[in-house]
């Protein structure tokens, strides 16, 4: 395995158990039982990337892999026993699901450049491997989607930070580097927005 490959892997290793954590912690407050939370969870850590896939005509990664479903499901059983033991405090799931976005967000433009993929829409495939599961979460237990809720900035950051990935990457640096100045801007701008409740401007007609 490539430097490269073994890279991606652990960022989408580390992406899918972030993101099912979160997606368990999300649903404190629906009452769900383990098998609840870990269809969430699971739809949450795997969808991004299963669209991803999907898009670039190329093997799904969890069913070529399995190691990723094991992962997903591990991390939801964990989580889902700590959080019976232990109380959470409300609204600890964004900062996990920030990590998990960064994470994601990498790994999804990663595999796309290294598909040969123009750097643009190598991005937007990075946004849908961040946003997505996401999206699937708050559809399952029942809430709008935090991406279409006007508020704290959440793709844009995504984005930024995918957009800062292939352009480091186009001009030389390694991986490595395109792929840490990446996460770090995503995660960064990410947390500022739920800090200082960040956002782009809403579309309001005058009359």
């Amino acid at each position: 395995m490539s430097a490269t490959s073994t890279l991606i892997y652990a960022v989408g290793m580390a992406a899918v158990a972030v993101n099912a954590a979160s997606a368990v912690l999300e649903t404190e407050d629906k009452r769900m039982d383990l098998v609840g939370a870990t269809i969430v969870g699971l739809a949450t850590s795997l969808g991004g990337g299963t669209v991803r896939d999907l898009l670039l005509n190329r093997p799904v990664f969890w069913l070529g892999d399995i190691d990723y479903l094991v992962c997903g499901l591990l991390a939801v059983a964990a989580t889902f026993a700590l959080a019976r033991r232990i109380r959470i405090r409300p609204g600890l799931f964004v900062i996990p699901d920030a990590v998990g976005l960064a994470l994601f967000t990498v790994v999804g433009t990663q595999i796309a450049l290294a598909n040969g993929v123009h750097w643009l829409p190598a991005s937007l495939l990075g946004v849908v491997t961040g946003a997505f599961g996401g999206m699937l979460r708050d559809i399952l237990v029942n809430e709008v989607p935090l991406v279409m809720r006007p508020g704290t900035l959440y793709v844009t950051a995504s984005w930024l930070g995918a957009l800062v990935l292939a352009g480091a990457f186009h001009l030389g640096y390694g991986e490595a580097v395109s792929a840490t100045a990446g996460g770090l801007l995503v995660l960064i701008l990410r947390l500022l927005a739920i800090r200082y409740q960040l956002s782009l401007p809403t579309y309001k007609s005058r009359h």
